[in-house]
């Protein structure tokens, strides 16, 4: 297979593996910490994956299981021409797909469509709103409203990125949401805002503080579609750096699903630059 060797000890591809995720983190603008912690989600499982070489560069492979189907993962790809011995390994291994998660740049992935992308921007030291708009703290009594609409947008993202159907959708958002919010509205280190302009709610905010060093997760900074073309977008993302900054961290981080560019284009806009980029093919 292309001259390809699977090696049993991981020891001399690791540590340069670990260094380039790295620097990559790094050149980013990750401070230490972060991109330690960074590091250590990228390794997640490494003692479970395979990794080859033909004597000019690495491959890291593994699977998993996603939604009831058998995933491939290319974790790491330096081998001149791998790109076509890692997805065959993952197609004998029963794959349906197989996923990557670039930094940096897609290079060899480029055409990989986008599933999802990290990305993360510094918080002004003193984020300020737009003027006419005011930001208040999500009433308890308001959490099931806005938790059902939350829930019905999160599986239509999910969708829209082409990876899951529906009913594989509502599943993961079930998991997700009992995963990140045990505790409803009342789970510590989550804020949950509502903006207002004019006397009504136009949008919500809800965000993780602490969950990497330093970092504020945004996991919905959302406009309600009424409202949207007014500039709002941009307010909602003034209003995650001034949660970030109220919640004594410096960098704000947040998912955006593939498949919404309006969204891409409007971070693109604001400075929040693609941390990590997740793509996959069907096999």
């Amino acid at each position: 297979m292309n001259g390809m060797e699977i090696v049993g000890d991981q020891g001399e591809w690791r540590g340069g593996f670990e260094e380039r995720v790295l620097a990559g983190y790094r050149a980013a603008g990750c401070s230490e910490p972060l991109a330690r912690a960074l590091l250590e989600q990228a390794v997640e499982g490494i003692d479970d994956w395979t990794v080859a070489t033909d004597g000019t560069g690495w491959i890291a492979v593994g699977v998993t299981r996603d939604n009831g189907a058998t995933v491939g993962k290319i974790h790491d790809l330096t081998a001149a021409a791998g790109r076509v011995w890692a997805e065959r390994w993952c197609a004998e291994q029963g794959a349906q797909r197989v996923e990557v998660r670039v930094t940096g740049g897609a290079g060899e992935f480029a055409d990989y469509p986008v599933r999802g992308q990290i990305r993360m921007r510094a918080a002004a030291e003193r984020p300020e709103l737009p003027a006419g708009l005011t930001v208040r703290r999500l009433t308890e009594a308001e959490y099931p409203g806005w938790y059902a609409g939350e829930e019905a947008g999160y599986i239509a993202d999910i969708v829209r990125a082409g990876v899951l159907t529906a009913e594989q959708a509502k599943a993961k958002s079930d998991e997700d949401f009992a995963c990140y919010l045990p505790q409803g509205y009342l789970t510590p280190g989550h804020a949950f805002y509502a903006m207002e302009a004019g006397g009504q709610v136009v949008g919500t905010g809800w965000v993780n503080h602490g969950f990497l060093p330093g970092v504020t997760f945004g996991f919905s900074l959302e406009v309600y579609e009424e409202h949207r073309g007014k500039g709002y977008g941009r307010a909602a993302m003034a209003l995650g750096e001034w949660a970030t900054r109220q919640g004594g961290d410096e960098a704000m981080m947040f998912n955006v699903f593939g498949g919404n560019d309006v969204a891409m284009s409007l971070y693109d806009s604001t400075g929040f630059a693609v941390l990590n980029e997740f793509r996959s093919i069907e096999l």
